[in-house]
């Protein structure tokens, strides 16, 4: 028996539930999730719960599905009633993030590579091509990050996500909490913490692990 897989699923008020042939759909106030579900992960919906159960209890691969099952659609539950919340931090001297749409952020880059070609910046004109670049497929909202590289870090949101920001943290809401996760790792990826001091984009409540710094011994120092 699978302890997890065994549970019923509570269905919330103001949440609906639907099983049209081997797709599941969950409907509330956050959103509309899907899942197209495994032929031997036997799903039924009742006014009240919705429950998982496979035909070969015993079988280790269905009691793998059994779990699985169960934990996708609570989770599917849970995100449209009270959805799911990642928190980064941005630490380092200089480091910023900023959230714009992506057609502002491409005519501002044509604006700085227009202003540097007059002035005949090169390192401005060589940073505008960077960033027009990367912008070129881009569309909705973009997270505008600098992480002490030369150039500046895009990052294009999901239309099915919240991004909101406070300072040097960015907080991503969702209802699917597969894509709340998968889009915060991709972010954190862009600059991982390093262990010295800290700098770089980790999760509010990730410790990092500190190492010390090399210390420089002074050999000799006589009159």
């Amino acid at each position: 028996m699978s302890r997890i897989g065994k549970k019923p699923i509570v269905i919330p008020s103001g949440v609906k539930v639907e099983k049209l042939d081997s797709i599941l759909k969950v409907s509330g106030p956050k959103g509309n999730l899907e899942i197209t579900l495994h032929p031997q992960a036997l799903v039924s919906v009742s006014e009240n719960e919705v429950v998982v159960d496979v035909a070969e209890k015993e079988a280790k691969k269905q009691r793998s599905l059994w779990g699985l099952f169960r934990s996708l659609i609570f989770n599917m539950v849970e995100g449209v009633t009270k959805g799911f919340e990642k928190r980064l931090e941005i630490n380092g001297v200089g480091f910023k993030v900023d959230m714009k749409k992506s057609q502002e952020l491409r005519d501002s880059y044509k604006k700085k590579k227009e202003e540097a070609l007059k002035q005949g910046d090169v390192k401005a004109i060589q940073t505008s091509d960077y960033a027009l670049k990367k912008l070129a497929g881009f569309d909705g909202g973009v997270l505008e990050m600098q992480l002490g590289f030369s150039h500046p870090v895009f990052a294009q949101i999901p239309s099915t996500l919240n991004v909101a920001l406070e300072k040097n943290v960015i907080i991503i809401n969702g209802a699917d909490k597969q894509a709340v996760g998968q889009f915060a790792a991709e972010v954190r990826e862009l600059k991982k913490p390093e262990p010295y001091k800290g700098k770089g984009i980790k999760y509010s409540d990730e410790v990092i692990v500190r190492k010390a710094g090399k210390v420089v011994k002074v050999v000799g120092g006589g009159k």
